[in-house]
């Protein structure tokens, strides 16, 4: 079995520009496959760690989104009232009744516009998102038309840095910080006092209500005593929960379009592979001969030339790996299909992507290489030995 193996070691050295370029070649369908999972992966990293599992989201049942919702002020005043919600340190409840709506701002790079959220929050909604710190400037003062911005926001379009205006429902408000929330959603939005907010756009009842609960463990009766009043209709989820069903239709479309592409392409790299492997069993006909004569079995050589074809392919699992992990210095932003809002997210490369990548490269490697080894291993001594 070593002869064998070592055999095909050697091989791939000796004829290494035609192994690296079959290895370059899968090496580039790797790449994109592994892209299409690390996008798939940040789109949910920011979305779904927006929320916190002790946090629970209120809105109108049926909506799909904070701005398709209305809760009304009495409607929201019963929210708060539930035993479930908890106290802050001052005594009051960690409640805060905010309005989402969508303003337009011209991108930096180019000018061009696009939807940005605009969060009106209550002075506990600070408290409630623990991830979000400022980073630049201050706090926005409750009462006033200041504002502060997310940092993609402020990187991204005019008028989000500090300093800069906001003109927006005929109003001036004036950006006084920047703040991060570790690569959240959160992060391309603009904050601002919901008292300000609701009547400069003219909304009459709140888009949401986010509550801090007393414990995780209590969201089932929290939602209970919700959804079955007969006063109100609205839909309770976990603040988790609602912001990955707004990643779902984004992330299912990436997926699909990214794996489809992946399989057109790696389609071509394994016949790719397998006409490189074809042409190396043709030019080494009496070397298997040989080998077959000195009483090495057919499944020797059959595992001698699939270990080849794997070889190549670990190699270009490896390369395209080491391209993709790259993408993680670059964020990307795209329009998210439930809020229509601008979403910025990094690319993420897990262990499991980092699994997954290799295994479909070893398939690939597999699938390439099972026929050509099959060829070989099934040819006679005889005319092995005359053919050389």
């Amino acid at each position: 079995m070593l002869v064998p193996l070592s055999y095909s070691f050697r091989n791939l050295w000796t004829r290494r520009l035609t192994t690296a370029l079959t290895a370059g070649g899968m090496a580039l369908v790797v790449f994109v496959f592994a892209a299409v999972l690390m996008m798939d992966a940040g789109l949910k990293k920011a979305l779904v760690e927006t929320g916190s599992p002790d946090n629970a989201v209120v809105v109108r049942k049926g909506s799909g989104t904070e701005m398709q919702s209305g809760v009304e002020r009495g409607q929201a005043a019963i929210v708060e009232s539930q035993p479930q919600v908890a106290l802050g340190a001052d005594g009051e409840r960690l409640v805060s009744k905010e309005t989402v709506v969508l303003i337009t701002l011209k991108k930096r790079d180019n000018g061009k516009p696009a939807n940005v959220t605009l969060r009106g929050i209550a002075p506990a909604g600070l408290n409630l998102r623990p991830t979000a710190h400022l980073v630049q400037g201050r706090l926005f003062r409750f009462g006033s038309d200041e504002v502060i911005a997310g940092h993609s926001v402020a990187q991204r379009f005019v008028g989000g840095g500090v300093g800069e205006t906001v003109r927006v429902a005929g109003r001036d408000w004036r950006i006084v910080g920047v703040f991060d929330s570790a690569g959240s959603g959160f992060d391309s939005e603009i904050w601002g006092d919901v008292d300000q907010l609701m009547p400069a756009f003219r909304r009459p009842v709140y888009s949401s209500v986010l509550v801090r609960l007393t414990a995780p463990e209590h969201f089932q009766a929290f939602r209970q005593a919700v959804e079955d009043d007969p006063r109100m209709k609205l839909d309770v989820r976990t603040e988790a929960q609602y912001y990955a069903d707004q990643s779902e239709a984004l992330s299912t479309f990436i997926r699909v379009l990214g794996l489809t592409l992946s399989v057109i392409f790696s389609i071509g790299a394994v016949i790719g592979a397998m006409i490189t492997l074809y042409a190396a069993v043709a030019n080494r006909v009496g070397e298997i001969g040989t080998l077959r004569a000195l009483g090495y079995r057919r499944r020797t050589i059959l595992l001698a030339f699939l270990t080849e074809s794997l070889m190549v392919a670990f190699l270009s699992g490896l390369v395209g790996l080491g391209l993709a992990s790259f993408l993680q210095l670059y964020t990307v932003s795209t329009m998210n299909w439930q809020s229509f809002a601008e979403l910025a997210f990094s690319f993420t490369l897990t262990p499991a992507i980092v699994a997954k990548t290799l295994a479909f490269s070893l398939l690939m490697g597999l699938l390439g290489g099972f026929l050509p080894a099959l060829r070989a291993a099934r040819m006679n001594i005889v005319d092995a030995l005359r053919a050389a």
